[in-house]
């Protein structure tokens, strides 16, 4: 029941998108998202989404929010990212991944981490806490912890992530985050563990 209700939400959510444009669906008990020549396997949010997609000649991207949550007003949100740049390395989009978070969070409450050890074949999720927003105006007293996986193929580079955000906390303590830590453990397992990214036949 609840796959049918988050299906008939994602066709509610986007009426008009062309043949052209970036298309979701399902594979299985997982979503799919298909743009610029590629396939996106994700899990399914365990919440009723509403959504939005873009794409142009080069990116392409899909966000979810919980039931009656935007981009405007958001405590948690769920996206995929793809960008036709060749030749780009995993690293490297995570560093310009962990530069542009860095933009928005005070530097005394910021922190990365990895799960687990980078290796030849394996390129763990990337963690993020940042206890506090530099933001004066809306996102005053407000901050976020992320986690987010990277994925590519020969001609695209793809991020995958979900936010949780709430009151300012102490990023070294997790028990004041705005997401039990267990849940953010698990989240940052199933992205790892789930997330594929595939190009199509031309």
């Amino acid at each position: 029941m609840r796959s049918l209700l988050l299906i008939l939400a994602l066709m509610a959510a986007s009426p008009t998108l062309a043949e052209e444009a970036p298309t979701l669906g399902r594979a299985g008990v997982n979503l799919s998202f298909e743009a610029l020549g590629h396939r996106f396997v994700l899990p399914t949010p365990d919440w009723l989404v509403e959504s939005n997609t873009y794409g142009d000649a080069t990116q392409a991207f899909v966000e979810f929010f919980p039931k009656g949550e935007s981009v405007d007003n958001w405590t948690t949100t769920y996206a995929a990212r793809l960008t036709l740049q060749p030749g780009r390395s995993l690293d490297d989009y995570r560093r310009a991944t962990m530069y542009g978070y860095s933009q928005i969070c005070k530097d005394e409450a910021l922190g990365f981490f990895n799960f687990g050890e980078e290796t030849d074949t394996f390129f763990p999720a990337l963690g993020m806490a940042c206890g506090a927003y530099k933001d004066n105006g809306k996102l005053r007293g407000l901050g976020e912890v992320m986690v987010a996986v990277f994925r590519k193929t020969d001609t695209g580079i793809a991020m995958v992530y979900q936010e949780w955000k709430g009151r300012a906390f102490d990023p070294s303590n997790p028990e004041t985050w705005p997401v039990d830590a267990k849940a953010f453990q698990a989240r940052a397992k199933e992205l790892q563990d789930v997330v594929q990214l595939e190009k199509l036949p031309d």
